[in-house]
């Protein structure tokens, strides 16, 4: 696994110090397994197992990122160069906030994070609790940004069912609300992300994203599990909306 790309530390400790769970159990070949499940559910004993096994995990609570998914925007800006010095973000779903905090801390002007929950207040982060489908929520949003976004970030996923077919249509309506959303709210050359599972219908996305963004790809970040269909498309090279 790569090492971390290094950064001012959000916490005591710089990203980039140490491979996730350099010095983790998972590491050394070990592997942490549960002895008893107790009351949990068999759900609930595979995901904390995956959890207690997770180098990434692990990274994140000791170089101080609020989540995991703090590294799939790391890895996703190291190969795309998302983010730039002074740039304006808005983060979509952005509760525990860890994809706001490495935009502040790679150096973005202004951050503007929404959530239908309530997030810890970050420093350099304005976190606006509500719904990014509003109407009003784009003015708000230019308000706060002094001017269009360069940058709109999504890592919204809907509650799953457990139905695979369903839990791949709901996170595509999500992706699709979120690109409708980027298109009133990105300025000229400006960049989108947002997660989407595979399995065919993410294809529905593309061709209005080609229409208006002059790059649209699909990126599979390391921090990614493996066993996840997740994915995200990159569309970079905004031209406004048609």
């Amino acid at each position: 696994m790569p090492k971390l790309p290094g950064s001012k530390s959000p916490g005591s400790k710089p990203p980039g110090s140490a491979s996730p769970g350099g010095d983790a159990a998972t590491s050394r070949g070990l592997r942490v397994s549960l002895r008893t499940a107790n009351k949990r559910s068999p759900a609930s004993q595979r995901w904390l197992e995956r959890q207690l096994n997770d180098p990434y995990v692990a990274a994140a609570q000791s170089q101080g990122w609020r989540s995991r998914a703090a590294f799939k925007l790391i890895e996703l800006d190291d190969k795309y160069q998302l983010l730039r010095p002074g740039i304006r973000v808005v983060d979509l779903g952005a509760a525990p906030g860890g994809w706001s905090q490495v935009a502040v801390q790679r150096g973005a002007g202004i951050v503007v994070a929404l959530d239908l929950l309530p997030i810890d207040p970050l420093e350099g982060v304005t976190f606006l609790q509500g719904d990014f489908n509003d109407a009003d929520m784009p003015q708000r949003l230019t308000e706060l940004l002094g001017g269009k976004a360069d940058l709109v970030l999504s890592d919204i996923a809907p509650n799953t069912t457990g139905h695979g077919a369903t839990d791949h249509l709901r996170i595509v309506a999500l992706a699709e609300l979120a690109f409708d959303f980027a298109v009133n709210t990105l300025s000229p050359g400006g960049a989108f992300v947002a997660k989407v599972f595979q399995g065919g219908s993410e294809k529905q996305l593309l061709a209005p994203m080609k229409q208006v963004f002059a790059t649209v790809r699909h990126a599979k970040p390391p921090a990614s599990r493996k066993g996840s269909s997740e994915l995200y498309v990159v569309a970079t090279g905004f031209r406004g909306a048609l």
